[in-house]
């Protein structure tokens, strides 16, 4: 099966870097699913959960500004501001 490559950054750290089966971001429009073989896209953030569904279980994180980008399999969420949820 298909994987992503997903990287979420923020101003003072890389706060995951791994391989996901999708990920759900709250867009600055509303939530969005990326699956892999997701057509290229560029989108801005809003302000809410980043799912990312990695091998080891689920990651979230808490988002707000910032951008998402989506070219061939390779997610990017560079965040204004970002932590992570236990």
């Amino acid at each position: 099966m298909a994987a992503l490559q997903v990287s979420v950054i923020s101003p003072e750290q890389v706060l995951y870097e791994g391989t996901a089966s999708s990920v759900t971001a709250p867009a600055f429009d509303g939530e969005m699913g990326i699956l892999p073989m997701h057509a290229p896209l560029m989108t801005l953030l809003g302000t809410g959960t980043l799912q990312v569904q990695a091998n080891d279980g689920l990651k979230r994180f808490r988002v707000s500004g910032g951008f998402l980008q989506v070219v061939d399999d390779t997610v990017r969420v560079v965040t204004e501001e970002a932590s992570a949820i236990a």
